[in-house]
């Protein structure tokens, strides 16, 4: 039921954050200060995407939780390596951290059958 919930939670997040990649103007601003091209900025936001319908669709199928979870944490690792790329603040990092925890509750109850 805690996966079900956080798989909830993080699928509408990222169902929201992914479409700011394609066109916010504080996402393309934001993108170009990470020092990021145009092409990396609408691949994060696809793969956000993608994590956020295999999240919602694992509330059925562990398996594609477990994906979903995945994805979060991976993209998330580059969120925070990109923060401290740039010297950003702790508190600037702290959503992807939360994030990034968030997402590896949803891997590590759904581990297990992402094996098969």
């Amino acid at each position: 039921m805690l996966s079900i919930i956080i798989q909830i939670l993080l699928g509408l997040g990222f169902i929201m954050f992914g479409l700011t990649k394609f066109g916010s103007k504080q996402m393309v601003e934001g993108f170009k200060t990470f020092g990021y091209p145009v092409w990396f900025r609408i691949f994060t936001g696809t793969v956000e995407l993608i994590a956020a319908v295999l999240l919602i669709a694992g509330i059925w199928n562990e398996q594609l939780a477990a994906l979903g979870g995945f994805l979060v944490v991976g993209t998330m690792i580059g969120a925070i390596l990109t923060h401290i790329k740039i010297k950003d603040t702790l508190k600037n990092t702290m959503m992807p951290i939360i994030l990034l925890v968030l997402g590896s509750i949803v891997l590590a109850l759904n581990y297990t059958s992402f094996l098969g």
